[in-house]
């Protein structure tokens, strides 16, 4: 295509999303670099406002009907699509999500293709562009928050309400805790972030194996992987790519952890063939010491059985009754547990979180979507094209006709 036009798209899903893919400086940074015209669709609600757009001289517009590349970060809402157009946004689609089958549908019929952030990889299958970081942060941070509001023992502002991470950071030395236990788990960016914030408040970490075995005088916290809270159904050793290609034949084994946990950090990735963290029933048990769980991951009805529903970021943590298995009022000091399982995180610090994720995209994949993609990298992330799925994708289609 000849000097293609990009055009960073509005953001109109409810809930209210801040982040922008490109910043405005990047924006600059594109044209210079590529050649092509980038166009900025108005808002009121980014982060970034209109105005710093036109500063740094890329065009405010309304309609963006003569871009041929359509940059956003959560789903289009199918009023807002635009036929023959080329996509990048993340759908939640891949897995097969009841809630999005109407937009697949609606890109297909529309002949759109459409690229998803969640599968541009590298050759090695790493994913090139996230939040996780930002999530786990803001997610980790969330979790003090909530701990320190439910006893009692600080006042922080919200992450919502600080206007970027260095601000966020001015927080931490409010942060004053007893001697409680922290699990985190998970490996990736996710659980990456939520230690970063961990050790800048001063926290200290242990050995799993010491954090069972242990009192401590002072807050500290665990990093667990998932070797070590998942066991082979026959008692065999745990191979982890076992795990990978059949975590079916696998059960879970955190529970141990649960009794000496007081604040969950949940980070791993979840599939629903994994076993989970722990049941409701085991709950129920006396010796069962979690009293805050920042669900980071927010699988509903996944792995964790108290992440009944997603929070939000303007009402942002609910109690969890296991008793009678329903959600309450929060903050209640006995007998339930206090979730946070906001399930748009990095939006709390929206201006950090872009300027990362468009880095990302400035570096490593646009120039695969406007050069000649040698690595393979915008194929395997195209799930829709010429009105139809493409090659890897096609397992999808059961689920677009409506048998599955």
């Amino acid at each position: 295509m000849d000097q293609p036009t990009i055009a960073l798209i509005r953001e109109n899903k409810v809930p209210v999303d801040h982040r922008v893919p490109i910043t405005p400086d990047q924006a600059v940074q594109i044209k210079e670099k590529f050649q092509v015209d980038v166009i900025c669709q108005s808002s009121k609600l980014r982060c970034f406002p209109d105005e710093e757009y036109q500063q740094a001289g890329i065009p405010v517009v309304e309609s963006t009907q003569s871009a041929d590349i359509l940059m956003g970060v959560k789903e289009v809402p199918i009023d807002d699509l635009i036929a023959g157009k080329t996509y990048l946004f993340f759908s939640h689609t891949i897995k097969k999500q009841v809630y999005n089958r109407d937009l697949l549908r609606a890109i297909l019929e529309k002949n759109i293709r459409l690229i998803d952030y969640e599968r541009l990889t590298d050759r090695q299958n790493h994913r090139v562009v996230a939040f996780g970081r930002f999530a786990g942060i803001v997610g980790a941070y969330n979790g003090l928050y909530t701990f320190g509001k439910k006893f009692g023992l600080y006042n922080i502002r919200r992450a919502k309400d600080c206007f970027d991470l260095a601000d966020l950071r001015t927080e931490y030395f409010r942060i004053k805790l007893p001697a409680i236990k922290i699990a985190i788990t998970g490996t990736g960016r996710v659980a990456k972030g939520a230690i970063e914030v961990l050790n800048e408040v001063g926290i200290r970490r242990v050995e799993a194996s010491d954090y069972l075995r242990h009192d401590y005088s002072e807050p500290v916290y665990t990093q667990l992987e998932v070797t070590q809270y998942n066991q082979q159904k026959d008692g065999k050793p745990f191979h982890k790519q076992e795990f990978y290609d059949h975590p079916e034949q696998f059960v879970p084994g955190f529970l141990p952890f649960a009794h000496q946990t007081d604040l969950l950090i949940a980070g791993a990735y979840w599939d629903s063939n994994s076993p989970v963290l722990f049941y409701r029933d085991e709950m129920l048990e006396e010796d069962f010491k979690i009293k805050v769980i920042a669900d980071i991951t927010c699988d509903i009805e996944g792995s964790i059985p108290s992440t009944k529903q997603p929070s939000t970021i303007d009402d942002p943590v609910y109690d969890y009754d296991a008793q009678n298995d329903r959600v309450v009022e929060p903050y209640q000091p006995q007998n339930t547990v206090s979730v946070m399982a906001i399930d748009n995180l990095p939006s709390e610090l929206p201006r950090d979180a872009s300027r990362a994720f468009g880095e990302a995209l400035l570096d490593q994949v646009l120039p695969n979507l406007l050069g000649n993609d040698q690595g393979g990298m915008i194929a395997r992330a195209t799930i829709t094209q010429d009105g139809e799925l493409t090659e890897p994708y096609r397992y999808l289609q059961d689920f677009v006709d409506g048998r599955e």
